[in-house]
């Protein structure tokens, strides 16, 4: 294993089909076809693979990805 000076701050991309694409809140119309796409170190690396895995469902309207900073539920006191 490599160690790197930078802070490992984590990071989850999901994605999935919502219910509704309005102003509301998202919400998932099947939750068992979530699509976990990743966990990442860093937001940059993060950011990526939601660009990515977004942009493979550009078509499909209802389609959403999202970047989750888990970092800040592992440790909601820490800011950064």
């Amino acid at each position: 294993m490599t160690e790197t000076s930078e802070q490992q701050l984590l990071h989850l991309v999901i994605g999935g089909e919502l219910k509704d694409i309005g102003p509301c809140a998202p919400e998932f119309k099947d939750l068992t076809q979530v699509d976990f796409v990743g966990a990442y170190p860093n937001y940059d690396a993060a950011r990526e693979a939601w660009k990515s895995a977004a942009q493979r469902t550009v078509d499909n309207a209802h389609m959403r990805y999202f970047v989750i900073h888990a970092h800040k539920m592992l440790d909601p006191s820490k800011k950064d």
